[in-house]
């Protein structure tokens, strides 16, 4: 890692002392009374949302300060590595589990279960180290040069991870398509919502010293316009726009009980929530085309698309064409009301940057949590359902808000109480978030595994673990979910050992 350390030197003036008061304060610190009268940062060029935490100007977060010239390491913001491991872990969890407890698998459409909850982690973590690292810069136009750099890569390796090429267990194949390729998936969200509040942060929130309540809103009344325009325009999309009735092709899909392979969705309504007929995949469609989505969309699972829901299965009788239409669940207009979850992790990071006492920032934490909750549950009592696929203003502000009263759990027991032992495999796993991501939640690891098998290959290690877990605990369901809690503990050592190596992979 490349590091460049810059020493803050004393001013003259009352403005100034302010000033290098601000930027001298550590994020952490002991004791709300702990000064210091040098500071050493430590910046780093890598930002990333999947990377260690960090504080200002960067991602992983030592602050050093040296007093008498002797320097020491203050607290490192362990919460936030904490709050990622375990997001990664949840993810590990649901999408490998899913299928054996379907209650604990993403809601068909309306409603929340517990695998609704990682995307909305995932990026109030992003906006949260967004608020850290931008808090302070010296070029503008080099900080958002920066950022587009890393949003294309982000986005270029979801499509690498999740646009068709790898085909997943069981599947000892690869390829796609080109005219078939997913162009948007979960890190093309999340470098979205990423490069949305980057560039607000970086351009959007003036230079005012924050020493008050009043001059931390002053400082970012005009950023906080953005989101507040987000949920307007999404609203206005997804309740104004007339939805035409549509075409699509089953391309080979088991459609034994529908009458043809071209199927007509009749819609011409406005304002419809329903899977056929939302503005959400309309958008998708006009823009992207109907062979560049999700061709698995979790409504496959409703009732009158399955006969085993909330779980996959056979089409019932009688049942509707659009079951086995296409429909991205990271699609356009629900992206850009997701990016305002980065906007509240934001928020939240901006805190810690500028409110010192521990419990100040979460006290003011929870307030905003707490509005937001409250916020999502009147939105839902007045009408506006629930719905992860749709990213529903509701939906935004429960998650959203259930995310920050998470993380100040966290952060007090994490960062306040110092209890860490008991997380440290999440810990560890939130360092190497990108790299675990990448190989257990996107299968690429098991899928190698797979490849080398014994006789034919449903004879592979990865298979006769969970097959031998099945049969020790006398249940396919228990033995999945034993073996997912190992494949988790498992990523977790191997990050462990990865941090002891101080080795970090980031993009």
């Amino acid at each position: 890692m490349k590091r460049l350390y810059s020493q803050v030197s004393t001013t003259s003036g009352a403005t100034a002392m302010a000033e290098e008061r601000e930027i001298q304060t550590p994020l952490l610190q002991n004791s709300p009374s702990s000064s210091t009268s040098e500071i050493q940062r430590h910046i780093e060029d890598e930002i990333l949302p999947f990377s260690p935490s960090e504080v200002p100007e960067s991602e992983p977060h030592d602050v050093i300060t040296s007093s008498s010239s002797v320097a020491r390491k203050n607290q490192r913001l362990v919460s936030l590595d904490v709050f990622r491991g375990l997001t990664i872990a949840l993810m590990i969890l649901v999408d490998d589990a899913g299928g054996a407890f379907p209650s604990i698998n993403h809601s068909p459409w309306f409603g929340v279960t517990i695998a609704d909850f990682v995307m909305p982690f995932f990026l109030f973590i992003v906006g949260f180290s967004v608020g850290l690292v931008f808090k302070k810069t010296d070029s503008k136009s080099t900080a958002t040069k920066k950022v587009i750099i890393r949003v294309i890569k982000l986005f270029l390796l979801g499509i690498f991870l999740q646009g068709g090429f790898f085909h997943g267990r069981k599947k000892l194949t690869y390829g796609v398509d080109v005219k078939k390729i997913r162009w948007l998936g979960v890190l093309q969200r999340i470098s979205i919502g990423y490069l949305l509040a980057s560039v607000s942060e970086i351009w959007l929130a003036n230079g005012l010293v924050v020493d008050s309540h009043l001059a931390f809103v002053r400082r970012y009344y005009i950023q906080w316009m953005v989101p507040v325009l987000l949920c307007i325009t999404y609203i206005c999309l997804l309740y104004g726009l007339n939805v035409p009735s549509w075409e699509f092709d089953l391309n080979g899909a088991n459609s034994t009980l529908l009458p043809s392979d071209v199927q007509t969705v009749q819609c011409g309504v406005r304002g419809n929530l329903d899977p056929p007929c939302n503005s959400a995949g309309f958008i998708d469609r006009l823009l992207l085309g109907e062979s560049h989505l999700y061709q698995r969309p979790v409504y496959r699972r409703v009732m009158e698309c399955s006969v085993n829901s909330p779980d996959y299965g056979p089409l019932p009788p009688n049942s509707p064409g659009w079951c086995l239409a296409p429909f991205d669940p990271e699609g356009i207009l629900s992206s850009l009301m997701a990016a305002v979850t980065c906007f509240v992790g934001l928020h939240f990071g901006q805190i810690i940057a500028h409110f010192k006492d521990h419990f100040q920032r979460m006290f003011l934490w929870s307030v905003s949590a707490s509005l937001l909750l409250i916020s999502g549950y009147v939105l839902q009592a007045l009408g506006m359902p629930l719905s992860k696929p749709l990213y529903t203003v509701s939906y935004m502000c429960i998650t959203a808000g259930a995310s920050g009263l998470i993380f100040v759990i966290i952060f007090y027991l994490a960062d306040v109480k110092r209890i860490r032992k008991p997380v440290i495999l999440l810990q560890w796993m939130g360092m190497n978030a990108l790299l675990i991501y990448a190989l257990a939640a996107c299968e690429i690891f098991p899928v190698v595994l797979q490849g080398f098998y014994w006789g034919s290959p449903e004879n592979n290690l990865v298979d006769g673990t969970e097959s031998f877990l099945q049969e020790v605990l006398s249940s396919k369901n228990w033995g999945t979910f034993a073996f997912v809690l190992l494949e988790i503990i498992f990523w977790g050592l191997v990050a462990g050992l990865l941090h002891m190596k101080r080795i970090y992979v980031k993009l």
